[in-house]
Order: structure tokens, then sequence, then C-alpha cells
């Protein structure tokens, strides 16, 4: 009995020293992560006071100082939520610029600013990775260790020397994505990665590229019938509903992308639909319910996707609303519950 009592001591006593010891390296990783913005936050604004003083140092009247000078100055009064968009639009006007024709004092200047915020950014989105690697183990998860402390996310922006090099400006990439709701109102999200940064994984919705001469409806039908396997027709679709323009950069390339979602409601129908029906798991068992489930047929991905999509799941809006990973749209989250419970109105919403 007194052994029993003993070995019961020492474990309480491991697990409390394991449990002070994460909780305290979670709170030192929030700390980073703070730091870490507050730096990114600081060398933004520096390249946004640069970026005026550029815009002054041009011809007088020129449109496109004029325009960078006011690019600049939202970017200095925007806030956190908008920041992406409005960082991201100051990297394509900078790019623009003929630095040859700069002093060289600022042309130098500007370089410096670019510079620091490359090294900002990575080493934010570094400190963010690690924070949500933690938050991320089932046990803090289970037991709560992050608290009350928000969720850090990633700073997506075009790194400038990207968008400064010669023949690497942004390339338009126009794409339809689907809301893809089951029975049970849950979307459909793949998880993927980026071949140059293979532990960097997000979810995102079906969808992509728009085909030369193809119109948004019909890419968007295309992607999904080749993502999942699930034929609809035109009037399947609402919307679209979302736009949302992104700066981004995969596998060495940087694009200048303007997302359109369309919703496709599932709910309604009997027994999934078109090549789409079946089982989610494709083992024919169904859900235990009587149901059938729908099935996700992947074998009409591209080569890329094969080699850069690792999975795919449905996800409720209280699962978004609580999960640690990284889900684009960012809004998805908090705008999912609102497409669940109301009828479009024919507005296109910009979302982030």
């Amino acid at each position: 009995m007194i052994t029993l009592l003993v070995v019961g001591v020492v474990l309480a006593l491991v697990l409390g020293l394991w449990l002070a010891a994460t909780a305290n390296r979670l709170d030192r990783l929030h700390v980073r992560t703070d730091a870490a913005w507050a730096a990114l936050d600081a060398a933004l604004a520096r390249r946004a006071v640069v970026a005026r003083a550029v815009a002054a140092a041009t011809t007088p009247n020129d449109v496109g100082a004029d325009k960078l000078r006011a690019v600049a100055e939202r970017a200095e009064a925007a806030p956190r939520a908008d920041r992406e968009e409005v960082e991201n639009a100051l990297s394509l006007e900078l790019a623009a610029v003929d630095r040859g024709r700069l002093p060289l004092a600022l042309a130098a200047e500007l370089l410096d600013a670019e510079q620091r915020v490359v090294i900002a950014r990575r080493v934010h989105n570094d400190a963010v990775r690690d924070t949500l690697g933690q938050r991320r183990r089932r046990p803090v998860r289970w037991l709560k260790l992050a608290g009350t402390a928000p969720q850090p996310e990633y700073f997506e922006i075009v790194e400038p020397s990207l968008a400064g090099d010669p023949g690497a400006a942004p390339l338009p990439r126009p794409s339809a994505r689907v809301l893809l709701l089951d029975k049970e109102r849950r979307v459909l999200l793949f998880n993927g990665h980026d071949p140059g940064r293979p532990d960097s994984r997000w979810w995102f919705t079906v969808g992509g590229g728009v085909e030369q001469g193809e119109d948004l409806r019909s890419a968007a039908l295309r992607e999904l019938a080749e993502e999942t396997g699930i034929r609809l027709a035109e009037e399947d679709l609402v919307g679209p509903m979302w736009r949302r323009r992104v700066v981004f950069s995969f596998d060495g390339r940087t694009y200048d992308g303007e997302e359109w979602f369309f919703l496709a409601d599932l709910s309604g129908r009997d027994g999934g639909t078109g090549d789409g029906d079946g089982d989610a798991d494709g083992d024919g068992d169904g859900n235990g319910n009587g149901e059938i489930e729908i099935r996700i047929d992947t074998s009409g991905f591209t080569d890329t996707e094969n080699n850069t999509v690792d999975g795919h799941r449905w996800w409720s809006a209280e699962e978004l609303r609580h999960t640690e990973e990284t889900v684009y749209p960012v809004q998805l989250p908090t705008l999912l519950p609102e497409v669940i419970r109301s009828t479009w109105d024919g507005t296109v919403r910009s979302v982030r």
C-alpha cells in the first residue's frame, strides 16, 4: 500500500513538473511571438515611411508617385486584420519603382528597409510555427495549457526581395473556389504544403485557377469535379459570394491571386451526387446511421496536387472555431455559421 502511494506521489510530481514546464514553454513561445510581431510591425512601419520619401523624390504630379504615397499611408494606418492586404499592395507598388532614378542614399535606405521586413517576417513566422506546433500537441489541447492566449497567425505577404527581382513580378492568378457543404453542413477542406516549405501546412477550400477563356462558374464546377469527383450543374452553385485578394508565393513563384468563392450545399440531396456518391472513407460502410456519405474522389488531381495535397476532411463550424490549424480564408471560421444559417443576399463580400 505504501509502495503504491509512493508511486502515485512520484507520478503526480512528474506530471506536475511536466505540466509546469510545458506551460512555461508555451508562455515563452507566446512572448517570443509577441516580440517578433512588434519587430515586424516596426520594420513595416519604417518601410512605409521610406516609401513616402521615395514618392516625394519622384517627378512632381506623377500618378505612380501619388498612388505609392496613398498606399504607404494606408499601410501605416491599417488595422491588423487588413494589414496583409495593404502591405502586399505596397510591395507591388515598390516593385514598380525605377530605383536607378532615385538618389543613391534613398535607394540604399529603401533596400535596407525591405531587407529588414524580410528578416522580421521570417523571424515572426518561425515564432508562429513553433508556437502553433506546441499548441497543437494533444496533451496541450486536452488540458488547455495555452489558457486564454490568442492563437498566433502567420503574416503572409510577398517578400520585397521576391517582388523586386527582375522577371519575378507577381503572376496574376484568378481562381474559383467552392464551399462544399455535406448533409451535416460541414465544409470540405484539403490540407497541403508548399514544396519549398514542407514544414508549413494549411487547410484550404476546393478550387483552383481559372483557365484561358473560362468563366468563374465553369471553373468552379470543373475544379470541383477534378478534385472531388462530384459533378454539379451551374444552378447548383450559389454566388460568387466572397472575393479574396491575396499575394502569395508557392514553389518559388509569386502570385497575385484573386479568389472567388461559390457555395455548393449538398445537404438537400439524397445519397450524395453524381460520381461523388458513396462512402467518405471509400470503404462502403456509410456513416453507421443508415445514410450514404459523400465519397471524395481525388483521382483527378494534377501532379502538383498529388505532390502537395496531404489529405482532406469535413470541418464543422464548431471545429473550425476551436482549431489551432491554419485555415484559409482566415475568416472562414467566423463566416461559415452565417453561410449555413442564412440565404445569400446577392452581395459579393470581400474576405481575407
